[in-house]
């Protein structure tokens, strides 16, 4: 049975006179790959920096595993992972050393046998004692999830992920998206890529002009798909 792993309640934020969140529910459980889809501007990235603790809202409240945001915040984010466009990692340092770095961080137990692991898993193995300063833009987005489940977190958060992927990169991360979900993991990505989007999600929200203006599953892809052209300025 799924549990709900993360709850926004009618969070709203402002930068001056600008209102980016307008009271944007949303709820995910566990094994939800739930993707979020909008324009520029919408206000996706200021929400996922208000789902993880990154910023406050003015007012509203998350809770994730169900307990609230604010109280236990460092307990609390040590059970998500992240991944960006941007992998965050250290170029002077090798592949097996990155990660035993942010082993260290979130105190991961046997974390040699995990690097070792998770290198395998995403393609890196050969390359573990390279420094990552030499890495493709796929090789370092392939080490950057290695990094975001890690400590094997129970939400993960992709942030733009397919942004500069190969082929190779593409296929590792969807494999291993869904492989964690099947295992209960629940998935937050946000991109503009509709189609791969829609392909990977089982639940998917449409946020425009700082509200969540349409939420699906697969089997209303269709209507989603046309609802996001129009928010677009596609739609006819």
């Amino acid at each position: 049975m799924s549990t709900v792993v993360l709850e926004a309640r009618r969070l709203v934020k402002s930068f001056g006179r600008n209102q980016v969140l307008r009271g944007v529910d949303l709820s995910i459980s566990s094994g939800d790959r739930y993707f979020l889809f909008g324009p520029n501007g919408a206000g996706k990235t200021t929400l996922v920096k208000l789902l993880t603790g990154l910023m406050k809202p003015d007012s509203g409240e998350v809770r994730l595993f169900g307990e609230p945001l604010e109280g236990e915040a460092l307990a609390i984010r040590a059970r998500i992972g992240f991944l960006s466009h941007e992998p965050y990692l250290y170029g002077e340092l090798t592949a097996m050393e990155n990660l035993d770095f942010f082993g260290q961080l979130y105190d991961v137990p046997n974390r040699a046998e995990r690097s070792k692991a998770l290198l395998k898993e995403v393609g890196l193995f050969a390359r573990s004692h390279d420094r990552v300063a030499t890495f493709s833009r796929g090789m370092k987005q392939r080490l950057g999830l290695a990094r975001a489940i890690l400590h094997e977190p129970d939400l993960v958060v992709l942030d733009e992920p397919y942004t500069g992927l190969d082929i190779r990169a593409t296929a590792t991360l969807e494999r291993l998206i869904r492989e964690k979900s099947a295992k209960g993991t629940a998935f937050l990505a946000i991109t503009h890529d509709l189609a791969q989007g829609l392909e990977m999600a089982t639940r998917a929200g449409i946020l425009s002009g700082g509200r969540l203006v349409l939420e699906n599953d697969s089997s209303g892809w269709d209507e989603f798909s046309e609802r996001y052209l129009d928010v677009m300025g596609g739609g006819p």
